[in-house]
Order: structure tokens, then sequence, then C-alpha cells
């Protein structure tokens, strides 16, 4: 089962980071099919947020078309994200990776500055091609 960690201190609104937390969960294969979230009072106590915040999180999930809400029983994981399942080869790697740069003195948001400059180098989305408009020759009807 998934636990929430809530940082107050981010500037993320709370039910995004539960939203964020649980599609993390999904794409790496520790929430699948079928498993059921915590309850919103479940997460209440474990991290002192307003229930609303938490139901307004899954009803984002839902919306989403990833979990399902069964009345009386909870909410279920629908679909997964699972590509990278957490105990992959990759992951080891990155978690050395990232010990090595804790121990060079970087800190997380320089790691964090840094992963993403490489993810936007090996995973830049393309600009959309824009078609020049076409130029037709006197005469032609086309």
């Amino acid at each position: 089962m998934v636990e929430y960690r809530i940082d107050r201190q981010n500037g993320v609104a709370t039910y995004v980071q539960i939203v964020q937390q649980t599609k993390q969960a999904l794409r790496l294969g520790l929430l699948e099919p079928g498993d059921k979230l915590p309850t919103a009072r479940e997460v209440v106590e474990a991290t002192a947020i307003n229930p609303n915040t938490v139901l307004k999180a899954y009803r984002e999930l839902e919306r989403e078309g990833l979990v399902e809400a069964r009345r009386g029983l909870g909410t279920f994981v629908r679909r997964g994200l699972s590509t990278a399942p957490a105990d992959s080869p990759l992951r080891a790697e990155l978690d050395a990776w990232a010990e090595r740069a804790r121990e060079a003195g970087l800190g997380r948001e320089d790691v964090a500055a840094l992963f993403t400059a490489v993810l936007e180098t090996h995973f830049a989305v393309p600009a959309p091609h824009v078609a020049e408009p076409e130029q037709h020759l006197q005469g032609d009807p086309s």
C-alpha cells in the first residue's frame, strides 16, 4: 500500500502531491490493478490533512481513469502505469548515481536540476511542425 508524504514547504497543492505520488507508485509497479488505495481516514491520520483534500485527489485519479471508487468498499486501482518496475536494474543504477551525487556534495535541488537537464536532452518534445503554405502555380486549378 502507498504511504503519502506531504511536503508543506514545496508550494505544490496537497491534493496534487497525492495524485503525483499515486502515479509514481503506479509507474514503479508499487500499485497494480486491483490494489486498494488507503482510505481517506487512513491518509488523514497519517498526514494530518483535510479529508476533502484526499477525496479531491482520488476524484482526479478517477477522472483520469486510473482508479475507481466502489461504494462501501474503497478506492481501487483500475490500471497501472508501470513501465519500469521498482526492482529494475535501471533503478539500481540511478540509486547508485544519486548516492554518488550526494557524496559529491550536491543537494536535492542540484540533483533535480541536473537530472531534468539530462531528461530534456534525451526526451525533448519536438516542436510542432508548421506546414508551409502551399504555393499554387498560375493556371493550376489545384
